[in-house]
């Protein structure tokens, strides 16, 4: 069997993708992680541009980026296909995959949850014209990346998990509700009730632990008093 390890960190949305793609193919890893604030050898070796997590070794080639990962997982190893065949339809899954990316977790979701005063006001507005967005989309689609599974919903686990659990953490309402949001929040319930994504995702109480730690220490140290 071919030997394939991920190099990440627990709490991160960005490792976990990559385990997710890895589990709904049925593949075999070992998972190490590793501390951002002290990288191991291995983690600069492997990812000498942007030295960060996730990278995928496989066979001892590293390969770097948590969605260029998840393809070349789906190219690589037989399974439930992660991204459709049709050429269209693979292109739209890519394209709301980078859409999260680059909209959400980069950009709007970001200033939401750690700006201040105007800043931060301006991120919860964009964050809720973008959910619009992605509501609409599943109006007529069970995920976005159709009946199953796709590269989107994997990107879009942080949507679905870490964007609730960091507002949370940080006192910040996202107001993502079923009332305005009935598509995604009923997307976010089917996505994290399959059985595969129940296994690669962290329990959300977990999750709220390590966050806490991370971004808000001194109310993690007064709650273990």
């Amino acid at each position: 069997m071919a030997e394939v390890k991920v190099l990440g960190v627990w709490g991160s949305p960005f490792s976990r993708r990559v385990e997710v793609a890895l589990r709904l193919k049925g593949v075999e890893y070992e998972f190490i992680e590793e501390d951002t604030s002290n990288k191991s050898p291995l983690l600069l070796k492997s990812n000498p541009i942007h030295k960060k997590i996730p990278v995928l070794l496989h066979n001892g080639n590293p390969l770097a980026e948590s969605l260029v990962i998840v393809e070349y997982i789906d190219d690589t190893f037989p399974g439930t296909p992660i991204l459709p065949q049709d050429p269209y339809h693979r292109a739209l899954d890519r394209f709301w995959a980078k859409f999260i990316d680059d909209k959400l977790v980069s950009g709007a979701a970001k200033n939401a949850i750690f700006s201040v005063g105007e800043e931060q006001e301006r991120g919860k507005e964009e964050v809720g014209e973008l959910l619009k967005i992605l509501d609409n989309e599943l109006k007529k689609k069970k995920f976005l990346g159709g009946e199953r599974i796709g590269l989107a919903d994997i990107g879009g686990s942080f949507v679905a998990l870490w964007m609730g659990v960091l507002g949370e953490v940080m006192g910040v309402d996202l107001d993502m509700t079923e009332e305005k949001f009935p598509h995604l929040c009923r997307w976010k319930k089917d996505f994290l009730k399959c059985d595969v994504i129940k296994e690669a995702l962290p329990p959300r109480d977990k999750l709220v632990e390590f966050l806490t730690k991370r971004f808000k220490p001194e109310a993690a140290s007064s709650a273990s008093q």
